[in-house]
């Protein structure tokens, strides 16, 4: 087991790590079963940090086929306490617009079907984890003061609703998420958050919006090439951050 300061999820668009030097390759298969695809740790930034593409570094998983579980036991087992998730999302709130970066501090849970436990087989312990808060929020603290050092423009809060995907949704499914209170929409933001709270890593989410969500802002068709785009924008400082996140 390694010394890993950071452990990073890459969502869609996001698939390796830029500036990850030494790199070593880990794919390994858990009581959960095999993850979506190798875990690459190396050195950024002087620390050593782990990156794993949630999709699979081809984009072959779709959400609801990921193994979260698997995922996240992999990393613990490699040595990772702290997981910083990238969620590639539309933008329902006004200020949450396409290539807006933010760090949700609420979600909604509108998946179904999906293993969301570590209960799940028969003889586990049963485990009622505390989730009023879904991200960790020392986590998050230290995600916004590092955003905060670097220069970069981050949202702090906002709703995160994860939906089961892999179709976008419908201009009336996202009238009642503004309702419920959602800002943002994605697609793999649960169960992967309670799972790490059940596994007792500390977990935030870092949403880069891809796009509008429908019936939102300018309610243009949205494209996979637009969402990529401007993923690629909003991600532009996503290295100072994690330097100064690394830094302390």
């Amino acid at each position: 087991m390694q010394d890993i300061a950071l452990a990073i999820i890459g969502g869609t668009g996001l698939y390796a790590l830029a500036d990850l030097q030494d790199v070593e390759t880990h794919q390994p298969v858990t009581r959960y079963g095999a993850l979506s695809g190798p875990v690459r740790i190396g050195t950024f930034a002087g620390r050593r940090v782990a990156f794993l593409a949630r999709h699979g570094e081809g984009h072959s998983v779709p959400p609801h086929r990921i193994n979260y579980r698997a995922n996240l036991a992999a990393l613990q087992a490699l040595g990772a306490r702290r997981v910083l998730a990238l969620n590639t999302v539309g933008g329902i709130g006004d200020a949450f617009g396409p290539r807006v970066l933010a760090c949700p501090d609420q979600l909604i849970d509108y998946t179904w079907g999906r293993i969301s436990t570590l209960c799940e087989e028969e003889g586990t312990d049963v485990l009622h984890v505390d989730f009023g808060e879904p991200y960790t929020a020392t986590l998050r603290v230290d995600i916004l003061d590092a955003a905060r050092k670097a220069g970069v423009a981050l949202v702090d809060g906002g709703c995160y609703g994860a939906t089961q995907g892999p179709r976008l949704e419908t201009r009336a499914e996202i009238t009642r998420m503004r309702r419920d209170g959602c800002d943002l929409v994605g697609m793999t933001g649960m169960p992967e958050a309670a799972l790490a709270r059940e596994l007792g890593l500390d977990y935030a989410c870092l949403a880069i919006v891809g796009n509008w969500a429908a019936g939102c802002g300018d309610d243009a068709a949205i494209t996979i090439a637009e969402v990529i785009a401007n993923v690629d924008v909003a991600t532009g400082g996503l290295s100072p951050l994690l330097e100064a996140l690394l830094a302390g």
